[in-house]
């Protein structure tokens, strides 16, 4: 079950953030989102919470989206990214495998359904697929993933930049280059060195995901799911000490995004937050 639910508070471009949130039928975990635009005028991100079952199976699925070039390829992955996971044969037998394939293949779906229009559309993710006690985090780009787990920040997203040594050597052996434009950028253009979309840069700017997985036990509290408007601004200490002691993760997700709006963040934020309720810290009550 979820709910979906308007601000009253608008944010300083008049537009009020999208909160909602809802709770897995097993009770195992509630989740919360909030979303805004914060001080642009278009809005690129789109986020993503969907509990399904597969193979009788009770399967969550969590996303943030951040959308660059326009909204086509951030809406696109939206729609499309979890029913190609969860259709993947292997889903249940090798859910890692699954995810990679389902990331490239979505990739694919959406630079051949483009046919060559808005050759700048891309988007980042990071996603999280919860499966038995299994949490299975997925990225490309710079849109990050942070567990609290006892107590402790820990990130289980990597942000994918051109800057990065291991990212830089993978581009230059495809034939492109990496340079200083206001910051690091693949051909002198994108500031991220994965994400889907953008056409022009295939060669060099993959879709290929990095996986972390992590066991969902009594010290795994909850999970950050954001974009970069939270984190240019927010650190992921920071994020899990403002979240920790907030119940409602619905109520958690708005506190991030208000820090984000207080600090600055000159850009669109979503902030995606699953709370377990197998940790001490993440007993469900009425709010």
């Amino acid at each position: 079950m979820g709910h979906h639910s308007l601000l009253s508070g608008s944010q300083p471009n008049g537009s009020p953030p999208v909160t909602g949130g809802g709770l897995s039928q097993d009770g195992k975990f509630s989740y919360g989102y909030a979303s805004s635009p914060g001080k642009r005028s278009s809005m690129e991100d789109f986020y993503e919470t969907r509990i399904d079952g597969v193979n009788g199976e009770m399967v969550g699925f969590f996303g943030v989206f951040d959308g660059h070039g326009g909204i086509r390829a951030a809406e696109f992955v939206k729609r499309h990214l979890f029913s190609n996971i969860i259709k993947h044969p292997n889903f249940i037998s090798d859910t890692k495998s699954a995810i990679v394939d389902a990331y490239n293949h979505t990739d694919s779906e959406f630079l051949k359904c483009e046919n060559g229009q808005n050759r700048d559309a891309g988007s980042t993710a990071s996603t999280a697929v919860l499966v038995g006690d299994r949490l299975l985090v997925a990225n490309v780009g710079d849109s990050r993933a942070v567990i609290c787990r006892g107590g402790n920040a820990v990130a289980v997203s990597r942000d994918h930049k051109p800057d990065q040594s291991d990212e830089r050597q993978r581009i230059e052996d495809a034939g492109g280059f990496v340079m200083w434009a206001g910051t690091w950028r693949v051909g002198g253009v994108l500031a991220v060195s994965r994400a889907f979309g953008d056409r022009l840069l295939k060669q060099f700017v993959v879709a290929e995901p990095e996986i972390k997985e992590e066991v969902v036990d009594n010290s795994l509290e909850f999970l950050i799911l954001a974009s970069d408007g939270l984190w240019d601004v927010v650190s992921n200490e920071e994020a899990v000490a403002m979240v920790r002691p907030i119940e409602d993760p619905e109520q958690a997700a708005q506190r991030l995004l208000q820090e984000a709006s207080q600090r600055g963040s000159a850009d669109n934020t979503t902030v995606v937050i699953v709370r377990f309720s197998n940790s001490p810290h993440g007993s469900i009550g009425s709010n």
